[in-house]
């Protein structure tokens, strides 16, 4: 099973600021008022729709705002993403976990509109898309389509560009000491993403309605959380923000921390003599895992429900 956390721990931060910054940016440990990100009415895409618009491009040229994407690896990636939404992957010790979970959302709830704002993110150098502006850095940039080491993302280059653009529009607490790109921040804290960050950028770029149980620090307070996330599971799309080195502890990190660091979708679970069998979306994969209930309580720390909006008839 793989599973990557996040690498920049060796960066110091005071813990007063620190617990400051948390009470500022993160959810509380009570369920939300189920969000509505508006447009009643608005009929969201579907997978035909984005692979008819592709279709219709016969030729990417080279960008002059993306100097080291080339058109054609970025075409091949786009295209696939759409066919094929599980593949979508952060990258090998990244933190893009968080941008890869909203990816994947975003190629499922709306694939023609991921599909336009990455066409017009790389021939314009920026977008807009639901009142959301993006305009990446001169750095990010730069970057995109230059990344090395991070597995099957090194020849990525549109999820390079839109994870990077991503991360350099959306900020959170754990990005509040390092906010400007430099050349290895996808690996730091820069690319962090804190729970009320994941759940801010869904409410703004994806169509769905969404209610979020649970916060950086503290635990969702339920009887039964299986219950709980199996109920959900019927009616919609379920997103667990768990703390995966309690799960998976990795040889390359120093620092084993009692908190979540890591976004995945939920898609099937069942439970037979109190253990848990869980099957995941993560890292371009489906992952399956069996726990007991005690531990599923100990690396669960936020839950994500999505459902679909009702669409009109095409």
């Amino acid at each position: 099973m793989k599973i990557y956390n996040y690498t920049g721990i060796q960066y110091f931060i005071k813990p007063v600021i620190l617990t400051i910054l948390i009470v500022l940016f993160t959810n509380t440990g009570k369920a939300f008022t189920p969000f509505d990100p508006g447009l009643p009415g608005k009929v969201t895409s579907t997978q035909q729709q984005a692979i008819d618009y592709v279709a219709k491009i016969n030729e990417l040229k080279s960008s002059a705002h993306w100097p080291n994407i080339k058109p054609d690896l970025f075409f091949k990636n786009l295209k696939n993403n759409i066919h094929n939404p599980i593949s979508i992957y952060p990258g090998k010790g990244t933190n893009f976990c968080g941008y890869g979970a909203l990816t994947y959302l975003f190629l499922q709830d709306d694939p023609l509109g991921y599909a336009s704002l990455l066409i017009e993110l790389f021939i314009e150098g920026k977008a807009t898309f639901r009142n959301v502006v993006f305009d990446p850095s001169p750095a990010i940039k730069q970057a995109a389509g230059d990344l090395k080491y991070k597995g099957v993302l090194d020849i990525n280059p549109a999820e390079q560009m839109w994870f990077l653009t991503l991360a350099d529009h959306y900020k959170g607490y754990l990005n509040f000491f390092n906010r400007d790109y430099n050349e290895g921040d996808e690996n730091t804290f820069w690319a962090s993403v804190n729970y009320a960050k994941f759940n801010r950028m869904t409410k703004q770029l994806l169509h769905y309605k969404y209610d979020a149980m649970g916060a950086d620090l503290m635990r969702p307070r339920l009887k039964s959380l299986y219950n709980y996330i199996s109920e959900k599971m019927k009616n919609g799309t379920v997103v667990l923000f768990v703390n995966n080195r309690i799960l998976h502890k990795k040889d390359h990190i120093q620092v084993k921390l009692g908190v979540p660091t890591h976004f995945i979708v939920a898609e099937k679970i069942s439970i037979e003599n109190d253990m848990i069998t869980f099957i995941y979306w993560d890292y371009g994969r489906r992952t399956q895992m069996q726990v007991s209930t005690a531990f599923f309580k100990r690396i669960v720390f936020g839950i994500t429900w999505f459902t679909k909006k009702e669409t009109n008839a095409e």
